[in-house]
């Protein structure tokens, strides 16, 4: 079949000049009937939300992703709101794994994650345990990776009479890991209670040995870019450089991800992910914790170019 283009061309010499000008008022009608270009389908977007927050905090980001990448299909998924974010993280994994698998079933092409704050460990403990996930970019946003160890508003509400010097003794209790803050806290003054009791981080880590720990490792490979983002005013995050991977020595000096021992070992895949250009970090200051999913400037910068 002939282009419009070569069609007027053929009528052109078969019809005198003023016959052309005749056809010139219907050039629109048949420029409509040219087929418009196909518009490229952005991948899915899973969204997980971090401690008491629910799918309403990211309506902000809804609204950046349908301006930017218009027909994305996002889904924000409204699991362990509230006050139930304090459940165990490992009973967490299990409610949020059965919502991701049909979503990646009807994605062929791959899905991405945005997963904030608490969410962002929930998510990388999904991509260690999925065989079959097909996450293309994991969006870390202002999550603890490496753990937390601060006085928050958060902790003086949940625990009243403790103070993070102290708190080690609910936390790195059987009791105190009935509760999702208690599953990354990570005291670097008690590192050998930590490696024994934590249940989480520990794991997920491969700070400590367990029968899964290879096959996780290959799990976590399979995703595409990890992308992290974090910055020095969060005021919740502690430190702050943990949401990099960076965390406090015995001394409370932060050593920065390639310092740590999670990595030089590569106990989880950061070393290798890190030498195929699949760690992407994005540090930006000024934005507090709960702004991360409302920020225009941060989603343009940091989120945006890998939603692809």
């Amino acid at each position: 079949m002939k282009s419009c283009g070569s069609m007027l061309g053929l009528w052109g010499q078969r019809l005198p000049a003023a016959g052309v000008l005749l056809l010139l008022p219907f050039l629109p009608l048949l420029l409509l009937a040219v087929p418009a270009p196909h518009r490229a389908s952005y991948k899915p977007v899973i969204v997980v939300h971090g401690l008491f927050d629910s799918s309403y905090s990211f309506r902000h980001l809804l609204e950046y992703i349908n301006e930017t990448h218009p027909g994305t299909v996002v889904t924000v998924l409204d699991l362990f709101d509230g006050r139930e974010s304090l459940r165990p993280l490992w009973e967490q994994v299990q409610g949020f794994r059965e919502a991701v698998v049909p979503i990646m079933a009807k994605a062929p092409q791959g899905v991405h994650l945005i997963c904030y704050s608490q969410g962002g460990l929930v998510c990388r403990a999904l991509l260690s345990v999925m065989d079959d996930h097909n996450v293309d970019s994991f969006i870390s946003l202002s999550s603890p990776q490496m753990g937390q160890y601060g006085d928050t508003d958060y902790l003086k509400w949940l625990f009243p009479t403790s103070m993070r010097s102290n708190l080690y003794r609910i936390c790195y209790s059987p009791w105190g890991q009935e509760f999702s803050i208690c599953n990354y806290w990570h005291d670097p003054h008690h590192d050998d209670l930590y490696l024994n009791a934590s249940s989480f981080l520990a794991l997920i880590n491969g700070e400590r040995d367990h029968p899964n720990a290879t096959v996780w490792r290959k799990n976590f490979l399979r995703v595409g870019h990890l992308v992290l983002i974090g910055g020095p005013d969060d005021g919740v995050i502690t430190p702050w450089q943990s949401s990099f991977f960076g965390f406090y020595d015995a001394n409370e000096t932060v050593l920065e991800m390639e310092e740590q021992l999670v990595y030089l070992r590569d106990s989880f895949g950061l070393k290798t992910l890190l030498a195929r250009g699949a760690i992407v970090r994005c540090p930006m200051a000024g934005i507090s914790h709960t702004a991360w999913h409302s920020n225009r400037t941060l989603y343009e910068t940091c989120i945006e170019p890998w939603l692809s």
